[in-house]
């Protein structure tokens, strides 16, 4: 697969998220994928497998009662990673919150293999989610 291809599994994997499709998120991860989140707060850490990966956009959007957006702002496709910058947005307990962040995937044959996310305020993130 090429840079195009990665950048274009990147975008579709922005889209079933936003519309809840667990089914289609899944078969764009690999088996034993890892998905890192930085930071302090509950969500944070690794998560290993496209079962512990769901179970965390799950977590989201039950956290959120199902308003967690993520407006995914540009896609940069290189020879070894795939970056998106992005901008969250969740309600969460009478509050608000919108940060940007940036995804950094790795893809092999198709399938993402590892993803990195850096938020642009884990404190605020952590407050938020708990």
């Amino acid at each position: 697969m090429g840079i195009q291809e990665d950048a274009a599994v990147v975008r579709r994997g922005y889209e079933a998220f936003n519309a809840g499709d667990m089914e289609t998120l899944k078969g764009l991860f690999a088996p034993d994928a890892v998905w890192r989140v930085g930071g302090s707060g509950g969500l944070a850490g690794d998560k290993r497998g496209q079962d512990e990966i769901l179970a965390y956009f799950g977590e989201l959007f039950s956290r959120s009662a199902g308003t967690t957006k993520v407006e995914v702002k540009d896609v940069i496709a290189g020879e070894h990673h795939t970056v998106s910058l992005q901008t969250a947005q969740a309600q969460r307990n009478g509050e608000s919150m919108e940060q940007n962040g940036v995804l950094v995937f790795t893809l092999t044959d198709g399938k993402v293999t590892e993803v990195n996310e850096f938020q642009e305020d884990t404190a605020k993130a952590a407050d938020f989610w708990g």
